[in-house]
């Protein structure tokens, strides 16, 4: 693995995720993240198959995966931060800052609340705050509605950034890139479900 360390300002750059570490983690996804039966998901469909992407963003070979492949979604887009909702993004956000570390990038890194706290400094977006005008990419681990990963959306565009693009572990293709698109927002899966034969 092979990168060029860029500052906020220009956003990350080089190779991030091999074809081998791509397998890995997809591989990583079919055998732990996937299980099958009759489920009732959040947004209030029935699905055969549930999708737990926790267990592979919360495993410490998982998580490095996973960030590089965050990584190598934003490079060249001149994204100056990364992050997304609770708690689907918490863990991934996590892993970026490791890996921005190790790489001497110096990248922005948020979470966003779905109410702003009650006490302390009522903040909705955790993290250094962010400036108005910085390009962001929002991340979660996976894509349904969309309802979650738009409400984060609309946080940090309220805070006066350009949303570049969503980065979603894994889009269920149930509307979410849709909903978004039609808000002008790109959806940039790291998987479908198309590659899990589901």
């Amino acid at each position: 693995m092979t990168s060029s360390g860029a500052g906020v300002e220009g956003g990350p750059t080089g190779e991030f995720l091999t074809t081998e570490d791509h397998q890995t983690l997809h591989r990583l996804l079919l055998t732990r993240a996937f299980q099958f039966g009759e489920f009732v998901l959040s947004s209030g469909k029935k699905s055969t198959y549930y999708f737990d992407g926790k267990q592979v963003t919360l495993d410490p070979g998982g998580a490095y995966l996973v960030a590089r492949a965050v990584l190598d979604k934003v490079k060249g887009k001149g994204v100056q931060a990364v992050g997304g909702p609770v708690i689907g993004a918490d863990p991934i956000v996590g892993a970026v800052a490791v890996v921005c570390a190790l790489q001497g990038l110096n990248m922005g890194l948020f979470i966003v609340r779905k109410d702003a706290k009650r006490y302390g400094k009522r903040r909705r977006i955790e993290g250094p705050p962010l400036q108005p005008g910085t390009r962001v990419a929002v991340v979660d681990d996976v894509l349904t509605t969309g309802g979650s990963i738009l409400e984060a959306v609309e946080a940090v565009q309220e805070a006066g950034c350009v949303v570049v693009k969503a980065v979603v572990l894994v889009d269920r293709r149930e509307g979410g890139t849709e909903l978004l698109e039609s808000k002008a927002i790109p959806v940039d899966p790291i998987f479908t479900i198309e590659d899990f034969k589901v």
